[in-house]
């Protein structure tokens, strides 16, 4: 079953870490062109992304087959999870990271793939090129939902044809366009990797960035267990019904 899913966390509550925290990427996004002390633009920049995690609970603003939070520690970085269903990538298993800077909206954020996977869009360290469709950016108009169905987008065969060599971060990728089948063969193999019992469950399986795996971490379930969670989430239980012949 196909879905999209936004928990409901208490998103009034002071970040714990501070801003201090965030990702180096982040901080190089901080702009002083605004005369707003810090205190105002982190009151604004948290006012915004309240407001952008509630819009995503209404109908259609989160792609399906998705998965977001903000993190419990900073309301600053978002952890997410794409399940890809279909083309080259089906089967896999993305997780991904939004860090917003501190002068939210007025910059745009980052996209970082925690999960190894070869695309040409996906940098040697997870970053992801949003410049493509965000360029420029505009406060006004772009919303964090279009980012996200950005980036299940960039998954697709017709993205993956209108990819320009000039905006491909990673030029091996890129190949896909001089060779399919080569290119077929090794997305299929980075998305098997994805699902691999080491790289869902093992905290310290690397990542990206070299380190032990952040963000979402999966955990195997009971069928019990299970049951119970497909219960709270309204689905029902998965009945194995014999083949007809």
């Amino acid at each position: 079953m196909l879905g999209s899913f936004v928990p409901n966390p208490l998103l009034a509550a002071p970040a714990r870490a501070g801003r201090a925290n965030n990702t180096s990427a982040s901080s190089g996004n901080t702009s002083s062109k605004t005369n707003s002390s810090p205190t105002t633009q982190s009151i604004i920049a948290r006012t915004a992304l309240s407001l952008e995690y509630a819009f995503l609970r209404h109908s259609d603003h989160c792609p399906l087959g998705m998965y977001v939070v903000p993190s419990p520690e900073n309301l600053f970085v978002w952890d997410a999870v794409l399940f890809v269903h279909q083309g080259y990538y089906a089967g896999a298993v993305l997780r991904f990271r939004l860090t917003f800077p501190d002068d939210y909206p007025d910059k745009i954020p980052t996209v970082q793939f925690i999960t190894d996977i070869f695309h040409p869009l996906i940098d040697q360290k997870g970053f992801y090129n949003l410049s493509v469709h965000f360029r420029p950016w505009k406060p006004k108009e772009h919303h964090v939902y279009n980012i996200l169905y950005d980036v299940k987008a960039a998954f697709k065969k017709y993205r993956l044809d209108q990819t320009k060599e000039v905006d491909a971060w990673n030029k091996e990728a890129y190949s896909y366009h001089e060779s399919t089948s080569s290119f077929s063969a090794l997305a299929t193999q980075s998305s098997q990797l994805t699902r691999s019992e080491s790289a869902l469950y093992d905290q310290d399986h690397p990542s990206f960035t070299g380190q032990a795996t952040d963000g979402l971490l999966f955990q195997k379930l009971t069928q019990d267990k299970l049951g119970e969670y497909r219960q709270k989430l309204g689905l029902r239980e998965w009945i194995d019904e014999p083949n007809e012949c």
